[in-house]
Protein backbone atom coordinates (compact mmCIF):
# COMPACT_ATOMS: atom_id res chain seq x y z
CA UNK A 1 0.00 0.00 0.00
CA UNK A 2 3.22 2.27 0.01
CA UNK A 3 2.38 5.16 -2.70
CA UNK A 4 -1.41 5.18 -2.57
CA UNK A 5 -3.45 7.68 -0.89
CA UNK A 6 -6.74 6.21 1.50
CA UNK A 7 -9.88 6.85 -0.07
CA UNK A 8 -12.13 9.95 0.47
CA UNK A 9 -14.54 9.19 3.12
CA UNK A 10 -17.21 10.77 1.62
CA UNK A 11 -17.51 10.97 -2.25
CA UNK A 12 -17.40 14.44 -3.79
CA UNK A 13 -19.37 15.43 -6.67
CA UNK A 14 -20.51 19.09 -8.60
CA UNK A 15 -20.93 21.72 -6.33
CA UNK A 16 -24.47 22.42 -5.12
CA UNK A 17 -24.92 25.76 -6.73
CA UNK A 18 -23.60 24.02 -9.87
CA UNK A 19 -26.81 21.38 -9.55
CA UNK A 20 -28.85 24.17 -9.36
CA UNK A 21 -28.11 26.27 -12.27
CA UNK A 22 -27.69 23.10 -14.61
CA UNK A 23 -31.09 21.85 -13.73
CA UNK A 24 -32.85 25.38 -14.00
CA UNK A 25 -31.39 25.56 -17.45
CA UNK A 26 -32.54 22.34 -18.50
CA UNK A 27 -35.89 23.07 -17.38
CA UNK A 28 -35.83 26.59 -19.14
CA UNK A 29 -34.98 24.28 -22.19
CA UNK A 30 -37.72 21.76 -21.86
CA UNK A 31 -40.32 24.36 -21.16
CA UNK A 32 -39.32 26.18 -24.37
CA UNK A 33 -38.72 23.18 -26.82
CA UNK A 34 -42.30 21.62 -25.51
CA UNK A 35 -43.62 25.43 -26.17
CA UNK A 36 -42.61 25.51 -29.60
CA UNK A 37 -42.65 22.13 -30.71
CA UNK A 38 -45.18 20.06 -28.43
CA UNK A 39 -43.12 16.95 -28.75
CA UNK A 40 -44.20 16.42 -25.29
CA UNK A 41 -47.66 16.17 -25.40
CA UNK A 42 -47.90 12.25 -26.36
CA UNK A 43 -46.00 11.62 -23.55
CA UNK A 44 -47.52 13.37 -21.36
CA UNK A 45 -50.74 11.40 -22.83
CA UNK A 46 -49.15 8.09 -21.85
CA UNK A 47 -48.56 9.07 -18.65
CA UNK A 48 -52.20 10.22 -18.00
CA UNK A 49 -53.62 6.51 -19.34
CA UNK A 50 -50.50 5.13 -17.15
CA UNK A 51 -51.65 7.06 -13.71
CA UNK A 52 -55.69 6.80 -14.23
CA UNK A 53 -56.05 3.77 -12.64
CA UNK A 54 -54.02 5.29 -9.83
CA UNK A 55 -56.43 8.26 -9.66
CA UNK A 56 -59.43 5.92 -9.57
CA UNK A 57 -58.05 3.77 -6.84
CA UNK A 58 -57.24 6.89 -5.09
CA UNK A 59 -60.88 8.61 -5.60
CA UNK A 60 -62.61 5.64 -4.66
CA UNK A 61 -63.26 5.54 -0.79
CA UNK A 62 -64.54 9.31 -0.97
CA UNK A 63 -66.66 8.41 -3.95
CA UNK A 64 -67.81 5.22 -2.00
CA UNK A 65 -68.50 7.65 0.99
CA UNK A 66 -69.95 10.34 -1.24
CA UNK A 67 -72.41 7.39 -2.86
CA UNK A 68 -73.46 5.78 0.05
CA UNK A 69 -74.47 8.76 2.02
CA UNK A 70 -76.58 9.65 -0.85
CA UNK A 71 -78.15 6.20 -1.73
CA UNK A 72 -79.23 6.13 2.34
CA UNK A 73 -80.53 9.77 2.14
CA UNK A 74 -82.35 8.89 -1.35
CA UNK A 75 -83.75 5.85 0.31
CA UNK A 76 -84.96 7.29 3.13
CA UNK A 77 -86.59 10.18 1.38
CA UNK A 78 -88.67 7.76 -0.82
CA UNK A 79 -89.76 5.81 2.12
CA UNK A 80 -91.44 8.57 3.63
CA UNK A 81 -92.53 10.13 -0.32
CA UNK A 82 -94.43 6.40 -0.32
CA UNK A 83 -95.76 6.72 3.06
CA UNK A 84 -97.33 10.08 1.94
CA UNK A 85 -99.03 8.42 -1.45
CA UNK A 86 -99.96 5.56 0.55
CA UNK A 87 -101.84 7.69 3.07
CA UNK A 88 -102.86 10.22 0.20
CA UNK A 89 -104.25 7.67 -2.06
CA UNK A 90 -106.66 5.95 1.20
CA UNK A 91 -108.01 9.54 1.65
CA UNK A 92 -108.58 9.86 -2.00
CA UNK A 93 -109.79 6.53 -1.74
CA UNK A 94 -112.09 6.71 1.22
CA UNK A 95 -113.34 10.49 -0.17
CA UNK A 96 -114.08 8.77 -2.95
CA UNK A 97 -116.39 6.00 -1.52
CA UNK A 98 -118.32 8.57 0.36
CA UNK A 99 -118.63 10.31 -2.45
CA UNK A 100 -120.02 7.38 -4.72
CA UNK A 101 -122.60 6.31 -1.94
CA UNK A 102 -123.83 10.07 -1.35
CA UNK A 103 -124.11 9.90 -5.40
CA UNK A 104 -126.36 6.72 -4.83
CA UNK A 105 -128.02 7.86 -2.11
CA UNK A 106 -128.46 11.21 -3.64
CA UNK A 107 -129.82 9.32 -7.00
CA UNK A 108 -132.51 7.16 -4.58
CA UNK A 109 -133.87 10.02 -2.85
CA UNK A 110 -134.52 11.66 -6.04
CA UNK A 111 -136.09 8.59 -7.44
CA UNK A 112 -138.00 8.36 -4.26
CA UNK A 113 -139.48 11.98 -4.39
CA UNK A 114 -140.11 11.53 -7.99
CA UNK A 115 -142.43 8.16 -6.73
CA UNK A 116 -143.45 10.46 -4.17
CA UNK A 117 -145.02 12.88 -6.87
CA UNK A 118 -147.09 9.98 -8.50
CA UNK A 119 -148.97 8.63 -5.17
CA UNK A 120 -152.46 10.05 -4.72
CA UNK A 121 -151.83 9.80 -0.82
CA UNK A 122 -149.83 11.88 1.69
CA UNK A 123 -146.46 9.99 2.05
CA UNK A 124 -142.69 10.40 4.13
CA UNK A 125 -139.69 9.68 3.60
CA UNK A 126 -137.75 7.65 5.98
CA UNK A 127 -134.62 5.83 6.50
CA UNK A 128 -133.69 2.38 7.44
CA UNK A 129 -131.42 2.14 10.68
CA UNK A 130 -130.99 -1.21 11.45
CA UNK A 131 -132.47 -4.87 11.46
CA UNK A 132 -134.81 -6.25 13.81
CA UNK A 133 -132.81 -8.25 16.48
CA UNK A 134 -134.82 -11.45 15.82
CA UNK A 135 -132.87 -13.27 12.89
CA UNK A 136 -135.36 -15.28 11.75
CA UNK A 137 -138.17 -12.42 10.34
CA UNK A 138 -137.45 -10.21 8.03
CA UNK A 139 -137.69 -6.97 9.99
CA UNK A 140 -135.82 -3.39 9.95
CA UNK A 141 -136.36 -0.06 12.25
CA UNK A 142 -136.68 3.06 10.21
CA UNK A 143 -135.98 6.53 12.01
CA UNK A 144 -139.44 8.17 12.03
CA UNK A 145 -142.35 7.45 14.20
CA UNK A 146 -145.58 8.71 15.36
CA UNK A 147 -144.46 12.20 15.49
CA UNK A 148 -144.07 12.04 11.90
CA UNK A 149 -147.65 10.94 11.62
CA UNK A 150 -146.46 7.07 10.64
CA UNK A 151 -149.32 4.67 12.20
CA UNK A 152 -149.32 0.74 12.13
CA UNK A 153 -150.72 -0.79 8.85
CA UNK A 154 -149.18 1.53 6.20
CA UNK A 155 -147.45 0.46 3.20
CA UNK A 156 -143.69 1.09 2.50
CA UNK A 157 -142.71 1.35 -1.13
CA UNK A 158 -139.55 2.58 -2.77
CA UNK A 159 -139.09 3.98 -6.51
CA UNK A 160 -139.37 0.19 -7.85
CA UNK A 161 -142.56 -0.84 -5.66
CA UNK A 162 -144.12 -2.19 -2.38
CA UNK A 163 -141.11 -2.69 0.41
CA UNK A 164 -143.76 -3.85 3.76
CA UNK A 165 -145.85 -2.54 6.11
CA UNK A 166 -145.50 -0.89 9.11
CA UNK A 167 -146.32 -3.31 11.94
CA UNK A 168 -145.65 -1.43 15.11
CA UNK A 169 -145.01 2.32 15.69
CA UNK A 170 -143.10 4.36 18.38
CA UNK A 171 -142.57 8.12 19.10
CA UNK A 172 -138.92 8.41 17.05
CA UNK A 173 -139.50 4.91 15.42
CA UNK A 174 -141.32 2.26 13.80
CA UNK A 175 -141.10 -1.73 12.70
CA UNK A 176 -140.96 -2.36 9.21
CA UNK A 177 -142.39 -6.42 8.16
CA UNK A 178 -140.87 -6.64 4.65
CA UNK A 179 -142.69 -8.56 2.36
CA UNK A 180 -140.51 -11.60 2.66
CA UNK A 181 -141.22 -11.92 6.12
CA UNK A 182 -142.78 -15.59 6.14
CA UNK A 183 -146.14 -13.94 8.14
CA UNK A 184 -146.53 -11.21 6.06
CA UNK A 185 -149.22 -11.91 2.94
CA UNK A 186 -150.64 -9.32 0.15
CA UNK A 187 -152.89 -9.38 -1.93
CA UNK A 188 -152.49 -8.85 -5.70
CA UNK A 189 -153.08 -9.08 -9.40
CA UNK A 190 -151.35 -10.66 -12.31
CA UNK A 191 -151.06 -8.27 -14.60
CA UNK A 192 -151.40 -9.91 -18.24
CA UNK A 193 -154.63 -11.90 -17.15
CA UNK A 194 -155.89 -9.92 -14.30
CA UNK A 195 -155.58 -13.07 -12.14
CA UNK A 196 -156.56 -12.84 -8.39
CA UNK A 197 -154.07 -13.85 -5.81
CA UNK A 198 -152.32 -13.93 -1.96
CA UNK A 199 -148.44 -13.83 -2.29
CA UNK A 200 -146.96 -14.63 0.69
CA UNK A 201 -143.15 -14.68 2.32
CA UNK A 202 -140.95 -17.08 2.04
CA UNK A 203 -138.47 -15.64 4.23
CA UNK A 204 -135.36 -15.97 2.36
CA UNK A 205 -135.30 -12.94 0.11
CA UNK A 206 -138.14 -14.44 -2.18
CA UNK A 207 -142.39 -14.59 -1.94
CA UNK A 208 -144.13 -17.30 -3.14
CA UNK A 209 -148.24 -16.85 -4.56
CA UNK A 210 -150.24 -19.54 -2.59
CA UNK A 211 -153.68 -21.72 -2.90
CA UNK A 212 -153.24 -21.06 -6.75
CA UNK A 213 -155.15 -24.36 -8.70
CA UNK A 214 -151.74 -26.55 -10.62
CA UNK A 215 -153.45 -25.56 -13.76
CA UNK A 216 -153.81 -22.00 -13.25
CA UNK A 217 -153.21 -19.50 -15.94
CA UNK A 218 -149.79 -18.36 -14.59
CA UNK A 219 -146.15 -18.20 -16.59
CA UNK A 220 -142.83 -17.70 -15.49
CA UNK A 221 -141.91 -13.43 -16.36
CA UNK A 222 -145.65 -12.31 -15.31
CA UNK A 223 -145.68 -8.95 -13.53
CA UNK A 224 -147.43 -9.12 -10.24
CA UNK A 225 -149.49 -5.57 -8.68
CA UNK A 226 -150.86 -4.76 -5.39
CA UNK A 227 -154.55 -5.38 -6.53
CA UNK A 228 -156.11 -3.00 -3.69
CA UNK A 229 -158.45 -5.84 -1.99
CA UNK A 230 -157.32 -5.10 1.47
CA UNK A 231 -157.78 -1.43 1.88
CA UNK A 232 -154.05 -1.17 2.85
CA UNK A 233 -152.06 -0.85 -0.34
CA UNK A 234 -152.79 1.21 -3.18
CA UNK A 235 -153.98 -0.93 -6.68
CA UNK A 236 -151.09 -1.08 -9.05
CA UNK A 237 -148.16 -1.25 -7.08
CA UNK A 238 -145.44 -3.44 -8.78
CA UNK A 239 -144.96 -5.96 -6.04
CA UNK A 240 -143.11 -9.39 -7.63
CA UNK A 241 -142.03 -11.05 -10.73
CA UNK A 242 -142.37 -14.45 -11.15
CA UNK A 243 -139.26 -17.00 -11.61
CA UNK A 244 -140.78 -20.09 -11.99
CA UNK A 245 -143.91 -22.42 -11.80
CA UNK A 246 -143.88 -25.74 -10.44
CA UNK A 247 -146.82 -27.93 -11.53
CA UNK A 248 -147.03 -31.32 -9.64
CA UNK A 249 -150.15 -33.53 -10.47
CA UNK A 250 -149.72 -34.85 -7.07
CA UNK A 251 -149.92 -31.59 -5.42
CA UNK A 252 -153.61 -29.73 -5.05
CA UNK A 253 -151.75 -26.40 -5.87
CA UNK A 254 -149.10 -25.01 -7.88
CA UNK A 255 -145.51 -23.76 -6.60
CA UNK A 256 -144.90 -20.30 -7.64
CA UNK A 257 -141.96 -18.54 -6.35
CA UNK A 258 -141.17 -14.76 -7.33
CA UNK A 259 -138.71 -12.06 -7.25
CA UNK A 260 -139.52 -8.86 -5.38
CA UNK A 261 -139.72 -5.92 -8.06
CA UNK A 262 -138.12 -3.51 -5.04
CA UNK A 263 -135.29 -3.72 -3.23
CA UNK A 264 -136.86 -5.02 -0.73
CA UNK A 265 -133.74 -5.94 1.39
CA UNK A 266 -131.21 -3.80 -0.30
CA UNK A 267 -131.35 0.25 0.33
CA UNK A 268 -131.49 2.29 2.82
CA UNK A 269 -133.97 5.05 2.16
CA UNK A 270 -138.09 4.34 2.15
CA UNK A 271 -141.51 6.06 1.62
CA UNK A 272 -144.70 5.27 3.73
CA UNK A 273 -147.76 6.14 2.02
CA UNK A 274 -150.69 7.44 4.28
CA UNK A 275 -154.24 5.51 4.82
CA UNK A 276 -156.37 6.09 1.72
CA UNK A 277 -159.22 8.46 1.83
CA UNK A 278 -162.41 6.68 2.64
CA UNK A 279 -164.79 6.92 -0.61
CA UNK A 280 -168.13 9.01 0.30
CA UNK A 281 -170.42 7.27 0.34
CA UNK A 282 -173.08 7.18 -2.55
CA UNK A 283 -175.74 9.44 -2.80
CA UNK A 284 -179.71 8.55 -2.53
CA UNK A 285 -181.22 8.20 -5.81
CA UNK A 286 -183.68 10.88 -6.29
CA UNK A 287 -186.76 8.78 -6.96
CA UNK A 288 -185.88 7.26 -3.06
CA UNK A 289 -186.20 10.70 -2.27
CA UNK A 290 -189.02 11.90 -3.54
CA UNK A 291 -190.72 9.07 -1.65
CA UNK A 292 -189.16 9.39 1.31
CA UNK A 293 -190.77 13.19 0.85
CA UNK A 294 -194.08 11.74 0.00
CA UNK A 295 -193.95 9.17 2.51
CA UNK A 296 -193.48 12.11 4.94
CA UNK A 297 -196.03 14.56 3.58
CA UNK A 298 -199.04 11.58 4.05
CA UNK A 299 -198.09 11.34 7.47
CA UNK A 300 -198.40 14.80 7.97
CA UNK A 301 -201.66 14.74 6.50
CA UNK A 302 -202.62 11.86 8.74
Amino acid sequence: MVGHSPPPFFKRGPAPLAKLVFFLVLSLALLVSDLNLRYLEAFRKGLSVLSYPLQMAAATPADFVRNASNYFASLVRLQIENKDLKNKQLQGGERLLRLDQLEQENRRLRALLEARERQPVKSVVAEIMYSAKDPFSRKVILDKGTQAGIEAGQAVVDDLGVIGQITRVFPMQSELTLLTDRDQAIPVMIVRNGLRAVLFGAGNGLMELRYLAANADVQAGDKVVTSGLDGVFLAGLPVATVAKVERDQARTFAGIPCLPAAGVEQYGQVLVLGHREALPSRPPEPEVINKGKGRRARAARD
